[in-house]
């Protein structure tokens, strides 16, 4: 087994514990081994705590609990707060890791260990970033120009999978526990801007990790059907909303010490 002692793997789980199973299961087929494992538990239904109990005895890891449902800030929080490791893999229980990352992932760490400025190491993406610059390897870094007009800029940090070093909020704050997990990310990729986060994205983002939700445990995030409409008028007024506002964001949002 390889065993990445200085890596703890972070997985955020409500309410989906069948797809936690599945998440367990291909990161066991793998054989590779961390420094420990973390469920952070956002107070899910007595069903699934049940199931919780019997993978625990299957996987070992260690479950961190809440009184009750936070959000996914919170979530994330104490999950964060209880990593005693330098680093950590972050993944949402609704994610199944494939063979590649065991190449990928010793890859990552070796660049966060060299690369005492970089700060995150993203492995999975919806879409190609729009701003990416030549890094080294497999990997591109994320870059901002001065006139960068894509709205999707804001997405040079993101809460799908990604390695991180255990003093990530040190550097840029908790996660927000009073907004909803769409607003949260927002507000995390605005602060990571801010703070001159650094960034890089491996060039396989699209075969690292599978994202499906089952049927029978469906995604909790729902958006207004705004933001999906692929009417003309409607991109065109969202595109100027999005650079008015994540311009004023940027300029009002103070930077950490």
């Amino acid at each position: 087994m390889d065993l990445l002692k200085d890596v703890t793997l972070l997985i955020t789980h409500y309410n989906r514990s069948t797809s936690l199973e599945r998440l367990l299961l291909s990161v066991q087929k793998l054989d590779m081994g961390f420094g420990e494992v973390i469920v952070s538990d956002d107070a899910s239904d007595a069903p699934h705590l049940q199931h919780l109990q019997e993978l625990r005895a299957v996987y070992g890891f260690r479950i961190i609990t809440a009184d009750r449902n936070g959000g996914l800030g919170a979530n994330i929080n104490k999950g964060q707060r209880a990593v005693g490791t330098p680093y950590i893999l972050y993944v949402q229980e609704d994610f199944e890791i494939t063979p590649l990352f065991k190449k990928t992932m010793p890859e990552a760490l070796a660049l966060l260990e060299a690369d005492k400025g970089l700060d995150l190491v993203r492995f999975f993406a919806h879409f190609r970033y729009p701003y990416l610059k030549p890094y080294g390897g497999d990997f591109e870094e994320v870059s901002i120009p001065a006139l960068a007009w894509d709205y999707n800029k804001i997405y040079s940090y993101a809460d799908t999978p990604h390695l991180k070093r255990a003093g990530f909020e040190k550097k840029f704050g908790a996660y927000r526990e009073d907004l909803k997990a769409d607003r949260m990310e927002y507000r995390m990729c605005i602060s990571f801007m801010v703070n001159k986060g650094r960034c890089v994205i491996t060039k396989h983002y699209a075969s690292l990790f599978i994202h499906e939700n089952l049927v029978s445990e469906p995604s909790t995030a729902i958006r207004p059907p705004r933001q999906r409409s692929k009417e003309f008028i409607i991109q065109i007024i969202r595109f100027c909303y999005r650079q008015l506002k994540y311009n004023w964001d940027l300029l009002v949002t103070p930077r950490r010490r």
